[in-house]
């Protein structure tokens, strides 16, 4: 196990020195805990179509520690449709003084998140069960929602859980057209950043997150 934890470990921070970002030593050894977990559990159950810890730490790890990288400053941030708990749970481990949020409707992709949590001690990631419209909405600085629906839909959809004046965000390929804004929120501001193509060695994927203030 530990020599699994040291491969992926040395896996990501060589991604991340590829775009001149540095993690902190500890978080970036819980990044690959959590890469290993989700593996583990995709034995016994479907968190995502990426099974090997290596392609996990790739496509979402990683991923999630550069979006993260692109987003500004916050106190606490919703993670809905959350999946496996990408981009949340990185984003816990990288900003420990703020809250974040997960909310998933899917019951053993609640459990394992539950189960991440405990397990790698991520003590401000708070997990909820239910759809995004139907639960009581938490407001917070940031709202995150990642193919949950159409994107023209999706600001409207997680409007209430941002505070007045917060973000409503919605990571996208960075060739994708951003949707116009809803209802009570600002005009669409692109944010710009990339991240390593792991198919091809010294490429980058470009990626965007869409965000809209709340009006």
């Amino acid at each position: 196990m530990a020599r699994d934890l040291d491969r992926i470990d040395a896996r990501i921070e060589a991604s991340l020195e590829s775009l001149g970002i540095a993690v902190d030593a500890g978080a970036r050894r819980r990044l690959a805990a959590l890469s290993l977990l989700v593996a583990q559990w995709n034995e016994r159950m479907n968190l995502t179509g990426h099974r090997e810890p290596e392609r996990i730490a790739d496509r979402l790890a990683v991923p999630a520690v550069c979006l993260a990288e692109a987003l500004p400053d916050f106190g606490s941030l919703a993670d809905l449709g959350s999946g496996a708990g990408f981009p949340g749970l990185p984003i816990a481990i990288l900003r420990p003084e703020a809250r974040i949020t997960l909310v998933e409707s899917r019951e053993r992709r609640h459990h394992f998140q539950r189960a991440a949590i405990r397990e790698i001690e991520i003590a401000n990631a708070t997990p909820l069960r239910g759809r995004i419209e139907e639960i009581e909405a938490i407001p917070h600085d940031v709202a995150l929602a990642q193919a949950v629906g159409p994107p023209s839909e999706v600001l409207a959809m997680i409007r209430g859980w941002v505070r007045p004046g917060g973000l409503l965000g919605i990571p996208a390929s960075g060739h994708a057209t951003p949707p116009t804004s809803a209802a009570g929120t600002s005009a669409i501001e692109v944010r710009r950043y990339r991240t390593p193509d792991p198919d091809a060695p010294g490429r980058f994927e470009e990626r965007a997150v869409w965000l809209s203030r709340a009006t």
